[in-house]
């Protein structure tokens, strides 16, 4: 078979959750050979978060750790021991990419900050993910996804084509927002991956999750700079169509412009009110949004949603449905592609898991291993790589090293 792309190369994860997991893991579906760094005797905070097989928490069967962190290999060792920061200098001798999401002043406070690890490795391309960057007086604060998302501005758009009636504050599904932090630091990584086949030295990559969910929405930015708001009067005013409810689920309407609400009114049939004086305009719309929303509502319940998005699609209004992970399960079109795989996990047993959105002629995609077990590869590591005698491994487990 010929060989994955990033064949070769070696990355190590000191990260949790969603965002630096995630990095790692598009590097490790690429071929990357990827070791995961994981805190003694508990691990991943992923590992306690659900949805959980049979819906009983456990610590080898999150689906979201799971997910997050196949074919990865797994090791465990605690770098807040200076015993653990030696091995873990080992190991970066030999490592092209370091992906980590701790504190600036904790990486700096174990000697483990850029500088200090160039010194060891001048060609580590190390990709540090923060809430807020490296930088700035707020580079030291914490944050959930609900506070990165609503430090961008991205939640306020969302709201808009939300119901008044849904409560807020409002995120999107799951951790959304922390999955794009993780793709936008995946893509800088190999930006400076590529750079150093010609430079042969390693740099640091700064990601800021506020900044990287502020440039998924550059037109609403870029208007509070130019025209002194967040959002154009349209949407302050309201915002016609957005999440409505059909016979059998939900979908969503977007309209800005006047082809598109002809579009909308064609897919109705042009009722009378269409016609209103009131609704000339995309501004008089919007001056009307939820007196128009209210018709919309009413002729949206009356139809399914296949029918509604379909029709849609025939005429270019820009209606989506709103699909359900079911829906995606039992998809066609999905399974014509093999979009979902199957993996064997020692704990779960067989898993069907989503596998990648590209396809590659020549290194078609491998799901190698499932999510590691805590400590799963301590001995392939620690003993087959760099050396170390069994005994040694049993005196470092228990004095807490790893």
């Amino acid at each position: 078979m010929a060989k994955a792309i990033l064949e070769g190369v070696k990355v190590l994860e000191y990260a949790q959750m969603v965002s630096g997991p995630y990095c790692s893991k598009l590097l490790a579906d690429l071929g990357a050979e990827v070791i995961k760094i994981e805190e003694t005797s508990v691990g991943d905070e992923a590992r306690r978060r659900g949805p959980f097989l049979n819906d009983i928490p456990h610590p080898e069967r999150s689906g979201l750790f799971l997910y997050l962190n196949t074919n990865k290999m797994g090791i465990t060792l605690n770098l807040h021991s200076t015993a653990g920061r030696e091995i873990f200098n080992e190991l970066l001798k030999d490592t092209d990419i370091l992906v980590e999401d701790n504190p600036p002043r904790t990486m700096k406070e174990l000697g483990l900050d850029y500088e200090m690890l160039a010194e060891i490795n001048p060609g580590l391309i190390m990709t540090s993910i923060t809430p807020f960057g490296q930088t700035g007086p707020y580079r030291d604060y914490k944050a959930y996804h609900i506070n990165c998302y609503h430090g961008s501005g991205l939640a306020t758009i969302i709201a808009d084509i939300m119901p008044e009636e849904v409560p807020r504050p409002l995120k999107p599904g799951g951790y959304l927002g922390d999955y794009d932090c993780g793709l936008s630091a995946a893509l800088a990584t190999l930006g400076a991956l590529y750079s150093r086949l010609f430079s042969g030295m390693g740099q640091h990559i700064d990601i800021s999750k506020q900044e990287s969910l502020i440039t998924l929405e550059r037109v609403e930015i870029g208007r509070q700079g130019n025209e002194g708001g967040t959002l154009s009067t349209v949407m302050l005013r309201g915002t016609v169509g957005g999440l409505q409810r059909c016979k059998d689920g939900y979908v969503v309407i977007v309209i800005p412009m006047e082809h598109q609400w002809q579009a909308l009114a064609e897919l109705m049939g042009r009722p009378e009110w269409t016609k209103d004086e009131k609704y000339r305009d995309e501004f008089t719309r919007a001056q009307h949004a939820q007196e128009l929303n209210a018709h919309v509502a009413q002729w949206m319940a009356e139809h399914t949603r296949d029918e509604i998005y379909h029709r849609a699609q025939a005429l270019s209004c820009p209606i989506g449905a709103v699909v359900t992970a079911e829906d995606l399960v039992q998809s066609e079109q999905l399974k014509a592609r093999g979009f979902f795989a199957h993996v064997d996990h020692p704990e779960m047993g067989k898993v069907k898991l989503p596998t990648t959105p590209y396809r590659f002629s020549k290194t078609p995609y491998r799901l190698e291993r499932p999510a590691p077990l805590l400590g799963q590869h301590n001995e392939d590591i620690y003993c087959h790589r760099l050396g170390l005698e069994r005994e040694e491994m049993v005196r470092m487990r228990a004095a807490g090293i790893i």
